[in-house]
């Protein structure tokens, strides 16, 4: 196929995939202890539903799947920029201990100083930029500067590291604990539109921010001496992804804690259906890890009703299966 005909066949697949995303918000919303049709949400939507609907769709289940939509998008677009940083499609926000990092001063905040709670998204970002900090110092050396393999490394040490004062944490404030506890299991219940509003500013910058790296994500894909030829600073490069990377993964934390894999297996379907080329794959992970992330809830909180199942437990019992699949291919 000639270069024209597969941009034609990517912009297709993208459009497509925001149909898809669409139809799925839709379907979403009618999902629960009350089922309404397709019309009915569309009604409802459009103002011409019942007090009833209104309440329940507009109080519970907009806000909530809305906020699984952000958070699917921040986790996919984090981890897409992550493999592109480390050249790894193993690469993942919680697997190289940024969400970890994040996750410690959220917990301090719930569990020690609760009285500053307004400041957890910015706690967030603050512990998800230490983590990284400590993964690139332990990686760098004087004479190979930055390597994926050894930021790949330096982040599985950092989170077991963030992942034992997770646990501290815990034990020294088993008290508090139960508050927090459906927070640890990345769970969206509960979550209302003031949630959706207050992290909403944050996913949109770094959605630009992520639409603007683009090429530098593509001259990484290139390989470093690609780079180098066209007069890159690979360390520079590198240093920029994974500052978008992290705040995007960190701000996701801060509002439902942590959901897994999300970052790990979008970016990858994404490469599959369309291609390596970030112009294409990074729109494209946006949407998809939207997808994913809202029928991973849906699932959770409709499966066994009244029961709920957080999102987070949902994507750890299918990326955990789908990270090994990935390791016995050889990481491709």
């Amino acid at each position: 196929m000639n270069t024209i005909g597969q941009q034609r066949s990517r912009k297709l697949l993208l459009a497509i995939t925001y149909l898809i995303l669409l139809i799925i918000i839709i379907l979403a919303i009618g999902i629960g202890s009350v089922r309404l049709s397709p019309a009915e949400v569309l009604q409802t939507l459009t103002g011409s539903g019942s007090e009833q609907w209104n309440t329940i769709l507009w109080n519970i289940r907009i806000p909530r799947v809305i906020l699984a939509l952000i958070i699917g998008a921040n986790l996919a677009v984090s981890g897409a920029l992550l493999q592109a940083v480390m050249h790894n499609p193993l690469a993942d926000p919680g697997l190289t201990g940024v969400s970890s990092g994040a996750a410690v001063t959220v917990l301090f905040i719930m569990l020690v100083k609760p009285e500053l709670s307004s400041l957890i998204p910015i706690a967030a970002i603050v512990g998800g930029g230490i983590a990284a900090a400590m993964v690139y110092g332990w990686a760098w050396t004087k004479t190979q500067g930055i390597t994926p393999i050894r930021i790949i490394l330096s982040g599985v040490a950092v989170n077991a590291v963030f992942g034992g004062v997770i646990g501290l944490l815990s034990i020294l404030y088993s008290d508090k604990l139960p508050a927090a506890l459906s927070w640890m299991n990345g769970s969206l219940s509960g979550k209302g539109m003031d949630a959706v509003l207050t992290i909403l500013p944050y996913s949109a910058a770094g959605w630009i921010m992520a639409l603007l790296c683009i090429r530098q994500a593509n001259i990484l894909r290139l390989g470093e001496q690609a780079a180098h030829n066209l007069g890159q600073n690979i360390n520079r490069v590198r240093i920029t992804l994974s500052f978008v990377a992290v705040f995007l993964a960190s701000v996701s934390v801060s509002m439902v804690g942590l959901v897994g894999f999300v970052g790990l297996i979008v970016p990858h379907m994404a490469r599959m259906m369309i291609g390596s080329d970030y112009k294409y794959s990074l729109p494209f992970s946006l949407a998809l890890g939207a997808v994913v992330l809202i029928i991973a809830d849906t699932i959770g909180r409709s499966m066994f009703s009244p029961l709920e199942i957080p999102a987070g437990i949902v994507m750890a019992m299918v990326g955990g299966p789908y990270f090994l699949y990935l390791m016995r291919k050889g990481g491709a």
